[in-house]
């Protein structure tokens, strides 16, 4: 019940008409207007609050199971973001919080990573230099981004 309402939080936002599609253990799916999501708040975070992954499926932008990610800390925009899944590493790009995948390759490669994954952390440094890491699992991730994905579709 506390993982429902923490990824209930994570998409409070002004009103929008949201539908929850589901909750898969850390993940939860949902649609809104105009796209359908999965989403996981991070396991570990060292006390920072904010931080979010989410795939996403938007029909009219022609963008199917992409994912991003909200730092819970702001980085130094020098500094290299890295996703790791086990033994694979991913290059981010993006702002100083909102990140994701530099081409559509790499973006179906790690989501493919993620739903065969157990745990996976994005790291960078913040503008002070010191290193972070926000760290998510994976349970649930596959089923939450098929019930998203599919609901955009169906």
């Amino acid at each position: 019940m506390k993982r429902l309402a923490l990824c209930l939080a994570l998409v409070a936002a002004p009103v929008v008409a949201r539908e929850t599609i589901g909750i898969y253990k850390g993940w939860g799916a949902f649609r809104d207007p105009d796209r359908c999501y999965a989403i996981a708040k991070p396991v570990l975070a060292n006390g920072r609050v904010g931080g979010f992954a989410s795939v996403g499926t938007w029909p009219a932008k022609h963008l199917r199971e992409s994912f991003h990610a909200h730092l819970s800390s702001p980085r130094d925009r020098a500094a290299a973001v890295t996703l790791a899944i086990g033994e694979r590493r991913f290059p981010l790009v993006g702002t100083t919080q909102d990140v994701w995948a530099p081409d559509a390759a790499t973006d179906h490669a790690l989501v493919m990573a993620i739903r065969s994954g157990r745990s996976m952390s994005v790291s960078a440094v913040d503008p002070r230099h010191r290193p972070f890491a926000d760290t998510y699992t994976l349970a649930g991730a596959a089923a939450a981004i098929d019930a998203a994905t599919l609901a955009c579709v169906g």
